[in-house]
């Protein structure tokens, strides 16, 4: 067994005494996970499915029990070994909840119920606490997911404004580069995939992996030849005009497109004087079109001016909404590239009149890795407790943070059918008004998945909500 794979070890090390802090004659317990708020007013909502199937989609077995009641012993914790052995036993290992989700895609506004969890035998009632720090690590797929689609709808209404084919372009106006900037391959894999909710550009390999292993995705995402500077200075700074020459030579097709970092020297000399009259005609005659890739500097100074110079090239034309397009080549900023950088770029290069069609981003380490749980300030909190057979509300409000009041009862989410409204209510249908309809599903109970998305699915959901 690989050591960390063990779901009882998956927990935080107080978990393992909660058993013994409930009042005498709880049989039942409610829970709940929402966004309390945070840099954005909605999230998308993603990432569930691959939880459940990565970590609770085997039984827990003798052997897991025998490796925690050890661990826990050293470590000073009392354990629940009695519990845990029972649920081997008689429910043959199989974890006793019912998890009730939105669909996935979902574009939910903030202080809204995503999730609920239940406990489903009355001997077990503890183990949807035991599980909120797994469960709660959902956090990071829904904040990838919501920061890629906020940037997705900046730079749709660019597109919309300056481009012609808005549609067309928009899949591929925001490339992930994040997977070195990561704690993990786990996080490469989970983020990866949380991006490609929106777009389908991406160099991230594991969010590939995951988006099939989890989603039924055979090919959620693609790429193109590129340069790193390694492979253009190890031809020395006299030869950088051959090692371009090169790029073309082995990657420039008809049709094709290949990505160029230039400024491993002088970003504007190598545009001016390299690609705007040395490699010119091989650019042209090529029928590919070249991506200048800088990758230093003020990001909205240095885009402007390698449009500006490799308009000076090249050339444009003008499209149907008066902005230009260049001929033959195109920049793809991946340096500074974050959520507000985004927006400066395209305001600048906007004003200066050119299209959003002529510029990709390439964004890393603010996409996958710049975020905590405190972005949208997640919570996954107990709302109801079953105690001598009568439901009770649980919930805190703390007099020194109002914001962390949490959400009393057994909840649902609630949309509107004609107008898309959302609210968390109670779960009985007789609080709710009229032409609310229940937005929650039971994606998985007492060791099953019942229900299985697939990334077109969510991508469909997702893409159908604008800002």
């Amino acid at each position: 067994m690989n050591y960390l794979e063990n779901p009882i070890l998956n927990t935080d090390s107080y978990k393992a005494s909660h058993w013994l802090q409930y009042p005498p004659g709880t049989r039942a317990t409610f829970f709940y996970v929402e966004s309390r708020g945070g840099v954005y007013d909605r999230t998308v909502f993603f990432g569930l499915q691959s939880i459940l199937k990565q970590h609770f989609s085997r039984a827990i077995t003798h052997a897991d029990v025998d490796e925690a009641a050890a661990l826990f012993a050293a470590h000073g914790e009392p354990f629940n070994e009695t519990g845990w052995r029972d649920i081997v036993d008689r429910l043959g290992g199989r974890l006793p909840m019912r998890i009730r989700a939105v669909a996935e895609g979902s574009v939910v506004p903030t202080h809204q119920c995503l999730v609920t969890i239940e406990s489903t035998d009355d001997q077990a009632f503890w183990v949807p606490s035991y599980f909120e720090t797994l469960l709660l690590r959902l956090w990071y797929p829904v904040t990838v997911a919501t920061i890629s689609w906020q940037v997705k709808q900046t730079i749709r209404q660019f597109l919309e404004r300056t481009s012609d084919d808005p549609v067309g372009q928009l899949p591929f106006k925001l490339h992930d580069f994040g997977a070195r900037g990561v704690s993990s391959t786990e996080s490469a894999a989970i983020g990866g995939m949380s991006h490609l909710v929106n777009f389908l550009g991406t160099d991230t390999v594991s969010g590939l992996l995951a988006a099939r292993r989890f989603y039924h995705e055979p090919m959620a995402g693609f790429s193109i030849p590129a340069a790193e500077h390694s492979t253009i200075t190890s031809w020395g700074r006299e030869r950088e005009v051959d090692a371009y020459r090169n790029m073309l030579r082995q990657f420039a097709k008809p049709g094709h497109l290949v990505a160029v970092v230039s400024d491993s020297y002088d970003i504007f000399h190598a545009v001016r004087e390299h690609w705007g009259k040395t490699l010119r005609d091989e650019v042209i005659a090529s029928g590919a079109t070249l991506v200048v890739r800088p990758d230093s500097g003020e990001p909205v100074d240095v885009v402007h001016q390698c449009l500006t110079l490799l308009d000076e090239a090249f050339g444009h034309t003008v499209n149907g909404k008066g902005f230009k397009v260049l001929h033959h080549v195109r920049v793809i900023q991946g340096d500074g590239v974050n959520p507000i950088s985004i927006r400066a770029i395209l305001d600048r290069i906007t004003s200066a009149g050119y299209a959003t069609d002529n510029l990709a981003f390439g964004m890393g380490g603010a996409l996958l890795q710049q975020m905590n749980r405190d972005t949208q300030k997640f919570a996954l909190k107990c709302s109801a407790a079953q105690v001598d057979g009568q439901w009770i509300d649980v919930y805190k409000d703390p007099v020194t943070d109002k914001g962390k009041r949490s959400k009393r009862g057994r909840l649902t989410l609630v949309r509107h059918r004609e107008y898309g409204t959302w609210q968390t209510l109670p779960q009985d249908p007789a609080h709710w008004p009229m032409g609310y309809e229940d937005a929650l599903v039971t994606v998985w109970e007492n060791g099953t998945l019942v229900s299985d998305q697939t990334f077109a699915e969510v991508r469909s959901r997702a893409d159908a909500e604008r800002l």
